[in-house]
């Protein structure tokens, strides 16, 4: 992502020992009237936040005049965020030297954290810009965005420590190293300024400040029906409408297996995206199995690829973490890029379900939309990584944890398959990845049908299915106005293990249907919601959950159009 940082994040990274925070002994002379009034500022900014005591360090470098602004905090944090970001990068390229060679799941986890901080570094020069391009009242409106990137960082840092085996004494001496030398206190710098944009409306009313609401919001909790979200332009909508009605789409190009396109497989088509494109790049795949792996690059923004149907237009791949693959690699399919459109496709992970993680399709792009599509595997099919996503009219199958990951991804419309795991396994739906509070992300399943596959209905009473199972401490899942199949566990929900993260996730029901919706035997635990009320399930719905644009009004995001799509409640007017 091109920033309009002045220092940009390649230089920086050739600094050795960057500073993380600048820690100022304050003189305590209350009589002093500027030291008392930062004093009161930065107890008001630090607050509501996790790491307090870090909190002050890193704002205390605030003094003078401007010590009576709260943007001057907001920027002193997310620059100090920044320099732990590009301090974590070093550490990791450093690693790779010294340990690159004594591994392969070092060197491919060592690979895949260098990649996760750079995307982390993207995301803290979007909101570096954010906050030095826009006054409080801009920032306050597009929080939304703002709390999006800060989200993903978070999102990246615990992606790259998942990727070391505990199990493995090599790696886990690495990963305890990248730990305490970079990505915790990359973690924590970030959590803090993450909490102090979530709380931004309290903070602001301590420093006698008050912004103008939003325009527009309650209008548009009004809105029942919509179309394709609004961050498309006018032309992507009128395309993405032909390409429904099977009419010509007028791609840019063309792949066909049969040499009857431009390209013989997706891969070329990828590779082939114009240097300095403006608008949409479109990539038409026809009918035909794609045995290959793609991930579509960061620099490749607004890409639309479409197929003939999710039956006919297949890519295959079969890369698992039994054969030594770690999970984000496994992926058949992934992308990396915003503005990411995927229509009448199917990516699947064939390894099976003996090996364990094998991602079909990974995606992390902001703004992402995926229409009528499938994602067919066992373990971890369908990786929501980061970032804001939609899935609409999708097939979803798999076993274990088969939707995961910590953005906000909404799935509405949809079918989810529970298909038949090993002797020794259990099913669970989903497993998110919320690791702090305040983060913006979650799962949620909107008017979807959740049923098991033929092959697991004779034993759907045996094997055990769950709604889901809390695989970080904040763990957030929403199914609502969805049908649940009678082979779903009467308690609906799992645990992850022991008591872990039972009082702190964040797991709800709203306007259920199917026998396997009754509640009367679910979860006693703290953090279990049960049935929610409207009020709180309308948090959830893509009208507010999905929220991001200059004015961080959905209105931005979920403009109606003619392509079916639902901004607020489906079934309940």
């Amino acid at each position: 992502m091109n920033g309009k940082v002045v220092v940009s994040g390649v230089s920086l990274i050739l600094v050795v020992g960057v500073a993380i925070g600048v820690v100022v002994v304050v003189n305590k002379n209350d009589s002093d009237p500027h030291i008392a009034s930062q004093q009161k500022s930065v107890k008001a900014m630090c607050e509501g936040t996790d790491e307090p005591q870090l909190c002050h360090e890193t704002l205390s470098s605030v003094k003078g005049e401007s010590a009576s602004d709260p943007k001057v905090y907001i920027q002193a944090g997310v620059e100090a965020t920044m320099k732990s970001v590009i301090k974590a990068l070093n550490m990791s390229d450093r690693l790779r030297v010294e340990h690159g060679d004594r591994d392969p799941g070092i060197k491919m986890a060592l690979d895949d954290c260098k990649d996760l901080i750079e995307f982390a570094l993207d995301s803290i020069e979007s909101s570096a810009n954010l906050v030095n391009d826009q006054n409080l009242q801009a920032l306050h409106d597009q929080s939304p965005d703002f709390r999006n990137w800060l989200s993903a960082i978070i999102a990246y840092q615990d992606s790259c420590m998942d990727g070391f085996n505990n199990e493995t004494n090599g790696e886990e001496e690495i990963k305890k190293k990248l730990s305490e030398d970079g990505l915790d206190h990359m973690g924590k710098l970030t959590g803090i300024v993450l909490d102090i944009v979530t709380n931004l409306s309290k903070i602001l009313e301590s420093f006698d400040l008050k912004l103008q609401p939003t325009p527009g919001s309650r209008r548009l909790l009004e809105v029942k029906n919509a179309g394709l979200p609004s961050w498309l332009s006018a032309a992507d909508r009128r395309l993405l409408a032909r390409v429904g009605k099977r009419a010509a789409a007028a791609p840019n190009v063309v792949v066909a297996k049969d040499g009857s396109g431009k390209f013989k497989t997706i891969k070329e088509a990828i590779d082939s995206y114009p240097k300095d494109l403006k608008g949409r790049y479109v990539i038409y795949v026809k009918a035909g199995v794609y045995n290959e792996y793609i991930i579509i690059p960061k620099k490749s923004a607004n890409i639309l690829i479409y197929g003939d149907g999710p039956t006919r237009t297949i890519v295959t791949g079969r890369k698992n973490f039994v054969d030594g693959v770690k999970t984000m690699q496994t992926a058949t399919f992934a992308n990396t890029a915003p503005g990411f459109i995927a229509k009448s496709m199917a990516f699947e992970n064939t390894a099976g379900s003996s090996k364990h993680q094998a991602v079909a399709f990974r995606n992390q792009g902001d703004m992402s939309a995926i229409f009528d599509c499938a994602m067919h595997g066992y373990q971890d099919t369908l990786y929501v990584h980061a970032n804001r996503q939609f899935y609409r009219n999708c097939e979803i199958s798999g076993t274990i944890d088969f939707i995961f990951g910590a953005s906000a991804a909404l799935i509405q419309n949809s079918k989810i398959i529970v298909r038949l795991p090993d002797r020794i396994q259990f099913n669970t739906v989903t497993a998110d990845g919320r690791s702090k509070k305040n983060m913006a992300t979650g799962i949620v399943l909107q008017n979807c049908e959740i049923v098991p596959e033929r092959a697991l209905y004779p034993t759907r009473f045996q094997v055990k299915s769950y709604l889901g199972r809390p695989w970080k401490q904040y763990s957030t899942t929403v199914i609502m106005e969805s049908s649940i199949g009678d082979f779903i566990q009467p308690e609906g929900w799992a645990v992850w293990s022991g008591n872990l993260y039972l009082n702190t996730l964040y797991y709800a029901e709203y306007a259920n249907s199917g026998p396997g919706s009754n509640l009367q035997k679910r979860v006693k635990w703290k953090g279990y919601h049960g049935s929610i009320q409207k009020p709180e399930a309308t948090k959830f719905t893509a009208a507010q959950f999905l929220k991001g644009g200059p004015s961080g009004n959905a209105d931005d995001w979920l403009k109606a159009t003619g392509v079916p799509y639902t901004v607020g409640f489906i079934k309940q007017k």
